[in-house]
């Protein structure tokens, strides 16, 4: 069993009765889950997850308001209730993502800095997308008055078009440039840390660009290549090639061919979107094919190296 799932039996075991019984009159407006910081709300947890920052616990949303009447009250015994059932709530020097109580906009504000979904393009882009991820992964077990998840749902749509498009060619470009230009470039000058610097470069970018076909935001860097090899068009095929050329020596004469054979399926995913007829197998040509469907001319004249 996963802890998002523990989690979810503790709330309905003990947390869902400390709210019902000890504070009544707000339980019709509360939402509870696990949402947010740490593997355990992708489900990405194991057991090496567990040596730090990994406890039982859930999260207590509550409006502006609310918190101010109840905030003091209700963190209390949320705690005083870990207390009774030995939960270890010890979190290591550099822990993020304490559960407890908090405030719907504290928490929207923290991934998307304007207490709720982004609603121009501006603010869409300025968000980096393992923060999207975040604001959106996890569970939500209870919401009484339904305002925390109708944000939720709002982001969870996934980007605007025209954004997700511009980041779709700005991935393929960085991907193209660094794997397949730089990349052989490096190598040729003997530069090796280079060389090592434009693979990643490739990697990372050819994830990304994965996620955002699958219109899905991509995580951060630690759990990218997780989530890749779930997605359903492409992730498990590209995550396995993607990971060869990562862990072969950076000389080894087949990271070139594989480079390739990821490019090689990364466009035909774009082709099954409808987004290049194009011929060639180099990414930054169709980063400019994608950009081209971007139907706001300000965003699609904007330079695509986000």
């Amino acid at each position: 069993m996963s802890l998002l799932e523990k989690c979810e039996e503790f709330y309905k075991k003990y947390g869902e009765n400390l709210l019902i019984e000890g504070f009544s009159e707000l339980y019709p407006r509360v939402a509870v889950g696990l949402v947010g910081h740490g593997s355990e709300c992708f489900s990405y947890d194991d057991e090496l997850s567990a040596d730090h920052d990994y406890s039982l616990g859930f999260d207590i949303f509550l409006t502006d308001e609310d918190e101010k009447l109840y905030g003091f009250k209700l963190e209390r015994a949320y705690a005083k209730l870990l207390k009774e059932q030995g939960v270890n709530t010890k979190r290591s020097r550099y822990g993020e993502g304490e559960r407890g109580v908090k405030r719907i906009s504290d928490f929207y504000s923290f991934y998307t800095g304007v207490g709720g979904a982004p609603t121009t393009y501006g603010e869409w882009l300025s968000i980096p997308d393992g923060y999207l991820a975040e604001a959106t992964n996890g569970k939500v077990f209870c919401d009484n008055l339904g305002k925390f998840t109708e944000i939720r749902e709002k982001i969870k749509r996934g980007y605007p078009e025209d954004i997700r498009l511009k980041k779709l060619a700005s991935a393929l470009f960085y991907a193209g440039q660094g794997g397949q230009y730089n990349l052989e470039r490096c190598l040729s000058r003997g530069e090796m840390a280079a060389a090592n610097l434009a693979r990643s470069v490739f990697t990372e970018n050819a994830a990304k660009a994965v996620f955002l076909i699958n219109r899905s935001y991509p995580p951060y860097y630690k759990w990218l290549f997780k989530g890749l090899s779930k997605l359903p068009f492409g992730g498990e095929k590209i995550a396995k090639i993607l990971t060869e050329i990562s862990v072969l020596p950076i000389t080894n004469e087949n990271i070139s061919l594989l480079v390739e054979a990821a490019a090689k399926e990364i466009i035909s995913l774009i082709k099954d979107d409808g987004l290049s007829e194009r011929k060639r197998n180099y990414l930054v040509d169709f980063s400019s094919d994608v950009n081209g469907f971007i139907k706001n001319v300000t965003l699609r004249n904007m330079p695509v190296m986000l």
